[in-house]
């Protein structure tokens, strides 16, 4: 074994020679070829590849809000301690990654000269499984992500909800997958004030005067 890792390393050692963008590329195609051979490779993050910054498009569903302090906290964060988390995606049919979560880490990492200097105009990501590729899958992984993490936009929450109720997504299981109390779940349905979220509930008639 120690051969073997002793012969990787002088392999490696040759990535010196090489322009800095094709370096960060081989690298890349290094951690997949690993990443084959693990025994965590059901773990996203056990792969973490580096992308260019522009190529991580954020999503529009998001209810997580940060204020503009913790943003500029964000930002002085990543460009003197540098990145210390990934930013989960998924990849679109084009070839471009969208955010499933750390939206702030992404716009910051997208939109800061400081933070794109340091970084070479990278960003350091990780990939959802294959297996979670449809929009309501990934809507709930967001909320799962950052749930515990900053605060939700009751609308937006509301608007999830919604969207993943029109995909034939029971009550129970979007408590289930977004970590809702049944009640918490007919509260942000509710909201909306759509007759259609009801459709599978029963209620009795009004009452008539005689």
């Amino acid at each position: 074994m120690r051969d073997l890792i002793d012969a990787a390393r002088d392999l490696f050692a040759r990535l010196a020679e090489v322009p800095e963008a094709e370096r960060v590329s081989a690298i890349n195609e290094i951690r997949a070829a690993l990443h084959e051979y693990s025994p965590m490779r059901h773990h996203p993050v056990d792969l973490v590849l580096w992308v260019p910054a522009d190529e991580v498009a954020a999503n529009d569903y998001n209810p997580n809000s940060v204020a503009r302090p913790e943003m500029e906290l964000l930002e002085h964060s990543i460009a003197a301690d540098g990145y210390t988390q990934p930013v989960v995606t998924w990849v679109e049919g084009d070839g471009r990654r969208a955010t499933v979560d750390a939206l702030q880490r992404g716009e910051v990492g997208r939109k800061s000269e400081t933070v794109r200097q340091r970084a070479m105009g990278y960003l350091p990501v990780t990939t959802v499984h294959a297996a979670r590729t449809a929009i309501g899958d990934r809507m709930a992984a967001t909320i799962r992500h950052n749930r515990a993490r900053g605060k939700h936009s009751v609308q937006a929450m509301s608007t999830i909800v919604q969207e993943l109720a029109r995909r034939n997504w029971s009550d129970k299981k979007i408590g289930k997958e977004l970590g809702m109390e049944p009640d918490e779940v007919l509260r942000l349905k509710q909201i909306t004030g759509l007759a259609e979220l009801f459709s599978d509930r029963e209620f009795s008639e009004a009452w008539e005067v005689e």
